[in-house]
């Protein structure tokens, strides 16, 4: 009769190459186990697990057992660029802002449900929170203020980027020049009264455009040179454009529908002035890549 394997490294005098069972082992390596003694994992899985059957860690780190250390996903996003959408989205973002655009303007000009009730809400607003500080909110849709701040952005840009930065600095002024090309006849043709005056040309506000464009305009420069927390010009230049529209409101300066409109029309040109052609003239991925040491 043959001897085993285990037989015949005892009578050779040469140890086993597979470990032999031992008794009183740990207690942490007993877990999952199929049997005393037997090595095998502590966490319950086999020696050899396939790369797409580990889990997850928390927060979104990398799928180890345990986990090792990571940024949470949700962070990343944060500390880079804002993600820009796809074709798709920019179209149907574009859409929707289009036909929200519409909406209001129809509403407004014929005097429609919608403008009825946006008279009550503003006549409620009116008057309400303290008058330096909605006075100061509404100032920052003034040329006097947006346009050097849009000026600014435009020469660091240049400053920083070069000729690189010609299209999304180009883009920005078209944008603003854009602004008073748009926002004019469409005061003259909807010729809406103001709040607290018999006044007409209140529709859209041209404050709001100015404030929406110019800030907007600049966060979209100062993202491509921001190092870390990217988002902060963004978040930023949106308060500021939602400050000067409450502003504006509270002060009985314009209607609500006068900011909303603005909103919609100026959301439509920064799409246009800024998304779409920044990404057609986007660098290639290679290029970016050998690029990122040098900075």
């Amino acid at each position: 009769m043959s001897e085993t394997p285990r037989s015949q490294g005892t009578a050779g005098g040469s140890r086993s190459r597979h470990p032999l069972p031992r008794p009183g082992r740990a207690f942490a390596h007993m877990t999952g186990a199929s049997g005393s003694g037997t090595p095998h994992r502590s966490d319950g899985r086999p020696p050899h697990t396939p790369r797409g059957a580990r889990q997850p860690g928390p927060g979104g780190c990398p799928g180890t057992t345990p986990p090792v250390p990571g940024q949470p996903a949700f962070l990343s996003r944060l500390s880079g660029l804002p993600r820009l959408p796809g074709p798709r989205g920019l179209v149907a973002l574009f859409a929707l802002c289009g036909l929200a655009f519409a909406l209001v303007t129809w509403q407004v000009a014929a005097a429609g449900p919608l403008r009825r009730a946006d008279e009550r809400l503003g006549r409620a607003l009116f008057g309400r929170g303290p008058t330096g500080l909605t006075e100061f909110l509404a100032d920052l849709g003034s040329t006097a203020v947006a346009l050097p701040v849009l000026a600014a952005s435009l020469a660091y840009a240049l400053w920083r980027g070069g000729r690189a930065a010609l299209p999304r600095v180009s883009a920005a002024a078209l944008a603003m020049a854009a602004v008073p090309a748009l926002v004019v006849p469409l005061k003259s043709w909807i010729a809406r009264t103001g709040p607290l005056t018999r006044d007409t040309g209140y529709y859209p506000s041209g404050h709001t455009a100015t404030a929406v464009v110019a800030y907007c305009g600049a966060a979209l420069l100062l993202c491509a040179y921001v190092r870390r927390r990217r988002w902060w010009p963004a978040v930023l230049a949106l308060v500021l454009a939602l400050a000067t529209g409450a502003g504006l409101v509270l002060r009985g300066y314009h209607w609500p529908l006068d900011v909303v409109g603005s909103w919609c029309l100026c959301l439509m040109l920064l799409l246009l002035s800024h998304r779409l052609p920044g990404r057609s003239r986007r660098p290639p991925r290679a290029s970016r890549v050998r690029a990122a040491p040098d900075r």
